[in-house]
């Protein structure tokens, strides 16, 4: 197996049939899962990366090549631009013989007649490489920002305009940076049980720092995959990021409660809700498909609780059998995800100024019905994974002038700024 080849057909895939890059990712990595770590390392740097990066890639490409690279065929495009991460971003691989397996791979894909254009064009960035030209910071800063840092230009220019240039730069370094997995340790555990699950994770050969935040907040690092982490097929610990596990922690959810999670998939919000109601109290975890609830039910059953069911049912229709039945109402809604763009790179690219229009509405479509089961005195909370003043700070404000619901507070974490992902909570209370 030529695993350049492999790293290629994976982003023709990802750009022509708008793969998701992190599901394309785990079925090739189980699908070949006799490489060697090293190789899998490899696939999984290049592939990730050469996205990451994509847009800076194309505008090297463009100083470099007479033909533009929207106009290159999309193979000889996805080769150059793996070739390129490469030779810019991986010292241990030679430039030589990244331009070397490029040709290689051209000849063996049909594409003998651009064996001398590839190899030029390659030959020449390697050579100047120390010397590459970038857009003038000073004149124009969006688009000095959006190709240093690989995000499309628009929405570079709306951070400058909602949270000024300086932490519109520190969010994007942030999101480039190499992230650790947050995972949450089963809260019912005591401290010997703790402790022995630590040693065993060390043991394992991760690299492991407790989390600031939150007392059962961890990071991991140098992992072979997430099922490979002791204690995650029992069930003693469950990826998910801290601004996530912030949302259940500003519910004040207490024993004998009624929860319900109104778009819960993949689970990590009504599992932790589950765990918190300490046996006492039930959570009702819903999402638009049996597909994503079947994702939820993996989550409940890993984890063995038995106080949480699922239903596949779409939030913007009203349930008249729920009326003001909850206690707590999860309400983390489809957003454009902006904030998770650090974990999930195919996002910034295939994000439009028209969705983000329409995010807003959907939004309000489904507070609109699901405020109607929060009990009296109960609470909502409503969060996104995103960095959008529209989807954020403007619906939150929308929720609380046209429902009968006292505002009680709001929290905007950004990237670079906070040790989590971009993410939104707005805590809200019914009137009695």
């Amino acid at each position: 197996m030529n695993i350049r080849e492999l790293i290629l057909d994976m982003l023709l895939e990802i750009e022509k049939e708008k793969t998701y890059s992190h599901i394309l990712m785990r079925s090739v990595l189980d699908k070949y899962d006799y490489l060697t770590a090293q190789e899998k390392a490899f696939i999984k740097r290049v592939t990730e990366g050469t996205l990451e990066r994509r847009i800076q890639i194309d505008y090297i490409l463009d100083s470099y090549s007479k033909v533009p690279v929207k106009k290159m065929k999309p193979l000889i495009r996805n080769l150059l631009r793996m070739s390129v991460y490469q030779i810019l971003f991986m010292d241990g691989v030679p430039d030589s013989a990244v331009c070397n397996e490029a040709v290689k791979l051209a000849n063996k894909r049909k594409f003998q007649s651009l064996k001398g254009f590839i190899n030029g064009v390659l030959r020449n960035i390697a050579r100047q490489k120390t010397e590459i030209s970038y857009p003038d910071k000073e004149k124009n800063k969006a688009e000095y920002l959006s190709v240093w840092y690989s995000m499309p230009e628009f929405l570079i220019s709306m951070w400058m305009e909602d949270y000024g240039i300086e932490q519109t730069e520190r969010m994007l370094q942030a999101m480039l940076a190499v992230r650790p997995v947050t995972v949450r340790l089963k809260e019912t555990m005591n401290e010997a049980e703790k402790e022995a699950l630590l040693k065993r994770i060390e043991e394992a050969g991760i690299r492991i720092r407790k989390h600031p935040y939150l007392s059962y907040a961890y990071e991991l690092e140098h992992l072979d995959g997430v099922r490979s982490i002791p204690g995650f097929e029992e069930g003693l610990l469950t990826v998910q990021d801290v601004s996530s596990m912030l949302c259940v922690e500003n519910a004040g959810i207490k024993e004998g409660d009624f929860i319900l999670d109104v778009c819960a998939a993949p689970g990590g919000k009504a599992t932790h809700a589950a765990l918190k109601l300490k046996g006492r109290g039930r959570v009702l975890a819903r999402d638009l498909t049996e597909e994503k609830t079947a994702l939820i039910e993996e989550n409940i059953q890993r984890q063995g609780l038995a106080n949480i069911t699922t239903e596949a049912y779409d939030a913007t229709v009203y349930d008249e059998t729920l009326n003001e039945k909850a206690d707590v109402v999860l309400a983390d809604l489809p957003c454009s995800g902006l904030g998770i763009v650090g974990k999930k790179r195919d996002i910034k690219y295939n994000i439009t100024k028209e969705a983000l229009e329409e995010l807003p509405l959907l939004q309000k479509k489904i507070l609109s019905a699901v405020w109607q089961y929060v009990k009296p005195g109960g609470v909502l909370i409503y969060s996104t994974c995103t960095i959008h003043k529209e989807e954020n700070e403007r619906v939150a404000e929308w929720f609380a002038h046209n429902y009968p619901f006292e505002f009680i507070d709001s929290r905007q974490l950004l990237p670079g700024l906070e040790e989590t992902d971009g993410f939104f909570i707005a805590r809200f209370k019914r009137h009695v």
